[in-house]
């Protein structure tokens, strides 16, 4: 198994993946973040059931539906999705997924992460994009900051 650096890069490098439980309320912390990987010249393909188009992009209403197919997704939903949507990414091919958290694997359940491994899927567990991504808003670098001092930065 990749250690989880060299999946986030993995992750970044790809220019085009799925956010799963993208709000549409455009000051919510999911929709910001998917503003900030649009901006940064990423192809963002929203998954919301409640909602066909966000912020002008096409919406799907499950990972499986997206065409043509991403090998990557950001998930952003409560802890209590996590396997039904892993399941979902798994049944779509899709075999990177990030699932956001900010206090790293301790936050994700052992069903999650064993599901992950069984099924081919390698798993970001429990990390927020900002801590990684360059040239970040001050606030996320300090959370990054202090998440190495903590031993809670990804390795």
């Amino acid at each position: 198994m990749s250690n989880t650096m060299s999946l986030v890069q993995s992750f970044l490098a790809e220019k085009r993946f799925a956010m799963i439980g993208v709000s549409r309320n455009p000051k919510d912390f999911s929709a910001q973040l998917c503003a900030e990987f649009e901006n940064r010249g990423y192809a963002v393909v929203p998954v919301n059931p409640a909602a066909t188009t966000l912020f002008e992009l096409k919406t799907y209403a499950h990972v499986q539906d997206i065409t043509p197919p991403v090998r990557a997704a950001l998930v952003m939903t409560p802890r209590r999705l996590d396997l039904e949507i892993l399941r979902d990414c798994a049944e779509a091919s899709i075999r990177l997924v990030w699932l956001y958290g900010i206090a790293g694997p301790k936050e994700i359940s052992r069903e999650a992460i064993e599901f992950s491994a069984t099924n081919g899927i390698d798993l970001i567990a429990g990390y927020c994009p900002y801590m990684v991504l360059p040239k970040a808003a001050f606030f996320h670098r300090m959370h990054g900051a202090i998440a190495r001092v903590i031993g809670m930065y990804p390795h």
